[in-house]
């Protein structure tokens, strides 16, 4: 009985094998495009009140997202702001979605689907290489960008910006 069954099982195998080789060929695999909740532009920024502390990125604000400097000063207590590194991505229903500006510091997004009142209900965590940061949940709407405070940085600190972009 211990002979038989790794031998019908042998046979078995071979016969399906030779069956899948008469079988017509398996279809071409496409890129499956996800289903989105939004699409978002992350940026990292970098605030002092000392010019001299700036690191010289030239890297240009979002276009529709006006007065960034301004927006910030409202809510930080900083006079210099200065973009480090920004990503934009897609919100996946389905998929976790990462912004990731720089290489040390960058935001894990899960969408939670439309929120009641426009915009997206999203799952956050803020990351800082293996370490997590921040979790919270947001809702993010257009024309209302969401500001998380950072950890203090070279006389400074850094602020994560996220921008839920029109489609």
């Amino acid at each position: 009985m211990k002979i038989v069954l790794p031998a019908l099982f042998l046979i078995s195998c071979t016969a399906l094998a030779c069956a899948q080789d008469l079988e017509a060929p398996p279809p071409i695999i496409t890129s499956v495009k996800h289903a989105t909740d939004g699409h978002v532009w992350g940026a990292l920024i970098f605030a002092t009140n000392d010019a001299t502390k700036l690191t010289g990125t030239n890297e240009e604000a979002h276009a529709d997202l006006p007065k960034l400097n301004e927006r910030l000063a409202k809510v930080f207590p900083f006079k210099h702001f200065e973009i480090l590194g920004q990503h934009r991505q897609d919100i996946f229903r389905e998929y976790e979605s990462w912004v990731v500006p720089s290489r040390d510091l960058f935001m894990k997004i899960d969408s939670k689907g439309p929120a009641d009142s426009g915009g997206v209900n999203l799952h956050l965590q803020v990351w800082r290489q293996h370490q997590v940061l921040v979790k919270s949940d947001a809702i993010l709407r257009k024309d209302s960008p969401l500001f998380i405070g950072g950890p203090p940085w070279k006389e400074g600190r850094l602020i994560f910006v996220l921008f839920l972009e029109s489609k």
